[in-house]
């Protein structure tokens, strides 16, 4: 009887257990539209589709880029954490199972005469021997769904890492790309000065001829060798800047610092149209936003968790085995169970399950706020590259024109200095000076153009459709 009204007991209490007290997640509802700023773009289309090999037509980058991926320290830690967050999980879907443990013991006791009701000399044996072998199930009901939520908790978890893991990856292909363009555009600086060093030599020696001769003063040809030296002194810092730059991308390649083999900057070939799509759609695309989300759901399902403290919990646990005073007797009429089931509430706790929510709603809100800024962030690192593109194209277009008139003006004053006494060798200078720093202002022109693009396509989370 008394069995019967466990039974029909704890039939009421799984009932009970259908009526479950955490909440459904559902995505945040955050406000995506015009992210881009003076965007009107209703193409879906977006560079983000393109796979990175696509992106760039230059082989030793793609290679490069390859060797990062297979080798990059920080990314194989990433790739460690999605492990530990998948053990994780496994562990939190075994919650659901009963625990399951076997033992063996022998228990020697002695009573003591002083403390027995009965009088001595009875001849009773305050001596005894218990051998026992038992097994033991506990199981934990999942009542108010902790064990759903944590569940939830660990995939969230999982999938945050998962993220995690492909934002590194994208971050390291747009640094080893912008690095490699970095240092192209140092290789073309290099190249421009050291022209400009030999040009200025061979100013130096025509000065001379033309100080022979009376066209120029003695004062020409001491600035010629000022600017000669001028343009020189700039190529130590150069070739500090390659060296320093080699060693940061080996780094990322995971190799130890050294050269690094690469083409020109004349070589690029970057892709002609670039289409970011709508703004909504770096929700799906961008891995750092998903990475905000899954640590949002996280915390989200820790709220659901430390809402369950204030219900009780039902625990089940079955023990059963053989027990005897003799151990040949162990499997004779030895035999012994019993099944517990208990319902605790809280009660009293000094406040440390109210502390607990609170605790986790805050922490909620927090992961909520970051989500939203991580979004607001996306759409503006969008628009600034998109602007940054277009503000390169147009000033390679004016720089273009500035070079081509800077070179006649080269060589209209060295026709005057030679033909004519209607200009002076500080007009020669001052040209060249010009000239000089329009090529380099031109090869930094470039350089802003390749990187916007590998930044968008970074921005717009390609490469993960």
């Amino acid at each position: 009887m008394k069995t019967k009204y466990f039974l029909s007991a704890a039939a009421g209490l799984l009932i009970i257990a259908s009526c479950n007290v955490s909440q459904k997640y559902k995505r945040p509802n955050v406000n995506t539209a015009n992210l881009y700023r003076d965007s009107s773009a209703t193409d879906s289309s977006s560079m983000a589709a393109l796979p990175w090999r696509s992106l760039f037509s230059d082989t030793v980058l793609q290679n490069l880029i390859q060797e990062g991926i297979n080798n990059n320290l920080n990314l194989k830690n990433a790739i460690l954490k999605i492990a530990e967050a998948n053990a994780t999980l496994k562990e939190a879907k075994a919650a659901y199972f009963p625990t399951l443990s076997a033992g063996v013991s022998v228990t020697g006791e002695k009573l003591s005469q002083a403390a027995q009701t009965f009088p001595a000399g009875l001849g009773i044996d305050l001596n005894s021997t218990t051998y026992q072998a038992d097994l033991s199930a506990s199981w934990t009901v999942n009542v108010w769904g902790q064990l759903s939520s944590l569940k939830r908790q660990a995939i969230a978890e999982f999938l945050e890492s998962d993220a995690s893991k492909r934002a590194v990856q994208t971050a390291l292909v747009a640094n080893i790309a912008n690095d490699y363009y970095t240092l192209l555009s140092y290789d073309q600086q290099l190249a421009i000065t050291k022209q400009t060093v030999r040009n200025d030599i061979q100013d130096i020696e025509t000065n001379k001829s033309l100080l022979k001769a009376d066209v120029v003063t003695g004062a020409a040809v001491v600035q010629s060798e000022a600017n000669r030296y001028a343009a020189e002194i700039t190529i130590p810092d150069l070739e500090n800047e390659i060296r320093v730059t080699e060693n940061a991308l080996s780094i990322l390649l995971g190799r130890g610092p050294g050269p690094i083999k690469r083409l020109t900057l004349a070589e690029q070939v970057p892709i002609e149209t670039l289409n970011a799509g709508l703004s909504t759609q770096l929700l799906k695309n961008r891995p750092d936003i998903q990475e905000s989300e899954f640590a949002f759901m996280t915390a989200f399902e820790n709220t659901n968790v430390a809402h369950s403290y204030f219900y009780p919990t039902l625990t089940i646990t079955a023990e059963g085995g053989l027990s005897t005073l003799q151990l040949r007797d162990l499997f004779n009429n030895s035999i012994f169970y019993n099944l517990v089931g208990g319902l605790t509430q809280p009660i009293f706790n000094q406040g440390q399950n109210k502390a607990r929510y609170r605790i986790a709603r805050a922490q909620q809100l927090e992961a909520f706020n970051t989500y939203q800024q991580t979004i607001l962030t996306a759409g503006k690192e969008v628009a600034n590259d998109l602007f940054s593109y277009k503000q390169a194209l147009r000033k390679a277009e004016l720089r273009k024109k500035e070079l081509d008139a800077l070179n006649k003006s080269v060589d209209y004053t060295k026709e005057l200095l030679t033909y004519s006494s209607a200009t002076n060798y500080t007009d020669v200078l001052t040209s060249e000076q010009n000239l000089l720093a329009a090529q380099l202002a031109g090869v930094s022109d470039r350089l802003q153009q390749l990187q916007a693009i590998v930044n968008l396509y970074t921005d717009l989370g390609g490469g993960w459709q």
